[in-house]
């Protein structure tokens, strides 16, 4: 940023592209320097964002356009402002306001050696990016102090860390045993999972309950996670969390909120639930093209938003928790409750959910309506704390297996660090090669299957990929429509 000071008539000038949010700022500006007793000088004022041809816009400019104006006026040092970057919006009365992505910034500071000027109340938010300077001024007056040595603004603590949460548990599940096996399968490895059934089987509360047998998150994980949220704006009092997030968009969510978009581009549910879950209640009732636009983002981790002015990438790696009827009334298979158009309408209602789509999605698992011999039963035994720890138990050996790669879970896991240990044995080699025929797997749903089977295996403590594993990872693949 630069601001020069020229002999002519008094004007105010912004260059650089600035929206309209930056053109405002001048007299935001203007009123916040009025405030504290200082005047714009009577010259041509030319303030100029640079790299001049990129679009700027947020009112996060506003005090670095303040800070730039007084240093060209000798207020305050200009060299001893090159060393922060600097972000806040600033009131009428020299307040200075919060702004979004404090915690970027800050992580963007400490990368290129400088320090990072912000709100007072986003300190403990810019502390967390560790061994950075962070000057968080309440206002404006204070801010100039310090700069001048006439008062020392307090270097802020990082705010607290959240315990991780838990939702329900599972012992609230009755029956559903095969649904409730194939959410630890999910958990373990960080797979997709698709639940269809009756309406009241227990789906969502399944889903719910995923939550509480994940790991908690790790150091840099919660910085992750907070970096998608300090964009967003969700971030409060500079608190992390170690909990996952669990983002259940309702089905009317358009393309823009569940990817990212808008006229000012920000992140989407799928970047909003970033290293947690992403819930899709009802998945056929979600518009067809809002459903394929997740195809890309499930494959790479990222989602990148294109628009005319703006071309931006979020991260995206989440787990996909999804549940369906099988039918728009829900009841396909009791001929009782069911409605005069079945078997046809379970065709026609689940042919809303794309092929490429359902192919993404590890594990396919029928939900059984629950009876009432289950509901009068005693809670089960185990619940997610048990749970929970089979899950830490192989997350910590997927941690160790792909310490030295990109990967973190099996789910992720891609070419040659796949095959090397997810190949399985002589009996379970044959076994996947006849189902690749008979069921007509893709590579992708081939690729799969070997991730799903080395979560079981590593589930089960084993070291090598057996038969009984592709077994099981074959039994929740979906199968192919008849002719």
């Amino acid at each position: 940023m630069q601001c020069n000071l020229v002999a002519g008539l008094p004007k105010f000038v912004v260059v650089g592209l600035p929206d309209k949010a930056v053109a405002e700022s001048r007299e935001r500006v203007r009123a916040a320097m009025a405030a504290i007793g200082l005047a714009l000088p009577p010259k041509h004022i030319v303030l100029n964002l640079s790299p001049a041809d990129l679009p700027k816009e947020g009112s996060h400019f506003d005090l670095p356009i303040a800070l730039a104006l007084l240093g060209a006026m000798g207020v305050v040092d200009a060299e001893t402002l090159a060393g922060y970057v600097v972000v806040g919006e600033l009131a009428l009365d020299g307040r200075i306001a919060p702004s979004a992505g404090v915690l970027l910034a800050a992580l963007h500071a400490s990368e290129i050696g400088k320090g990072l000027v912000c709100p007072v109340a986003q300190g403990p938010e810019a502390a967390w990016a560790g061994q950075v300077e962070v000057v968080a001024a309440p206002d404006l007056i204070g801010l100039l102090n310090h700069f001048k040595g006439q008062q020392l603004l307090a270097m802020p603590v990082a705010g607290e860390a959240d315990p991780p949460g838990r939702g329900p548990d599972l012992v609230q599940v009755k029956g559903q045993e095969t649904a409730k096996r194939a959410l630890e399968i999910a958990a373990a490895g960080g797979h997709n999972m698709l639940m269809c059934g009756p309406p009241g089987a227990g789906k969502s509360l399944l889903a719910s309950c995923l939550p509480g047998i994940l790991p908690p998150l790790d150091a840099a994980e919660a910085l992750e996670v907070s970096m998608v949220a300090s964009v967003a704006r969700t971030l409060q009092g500079g608190r992390l969390t170690r909990t996952r997030p669990f983002r259940s968009p309702h089905h009317s969510a358009s393309m823009a909120a569940l990817t990212g978009g808008g006229l000012k581009v920000k992140p989407g549910e799928v970047s909003l639930a970033h290293l947690g879950v992403l819930f899709l209640d009802e998945l056929p009732e979600f518009q067809r093209a809002v459903l394929d636009s997740l195809r890309q983002p499930l494959e790479s981790g990222v989602v990148s938003v294109a628009r005319a002015n703006a071309h931006v990438t979020f991260p995206a790696r989440v787990q996909l928790m999804a549940a369906m009827n099988p039918c728009r009334c829900g009841h396909l298979g009791d001929p009782a409750l069911a409605c005069a158009r079945a078997p046809k309408c379970a065709a026609d209602y689940q042919a809303k959910v794309s092929g490429p789509l359902l192919d993404r999605i590890d594990l396919h698992v029928e939900v059984l309506p629950v009876t009432a011999a289950d509901l009068v039963l005693p809670p089960p035994a185990e619940g997610s704390a048990e749970v929970a720890a089979r899950v830490a138990a192989a997350r910590a050996v997927q941690g160790r297996r792909y310490a030295d790669t990109a990967f973190r879970t099996n789910a992720e896991a891609d070419g040659e660090p796949l095959m090397a240990v997810a190949s399985p044995d002589d009996a379970g080699r044959a076994l996947l090669a006849q189902a690749a025929e008979a069921m007509r797997l893709s590579a992708r749903g081939y690729t799969r299957v070997l991730r799903t089977s080395r979560t079981i295996a590593d589930l089960a403590g084993a070291e090598q990929v057996m038969r009984i594993h592709v077994a099981e990872a074959l039994s929740y693949r979906r199968r192919p429509p008849s002719n």
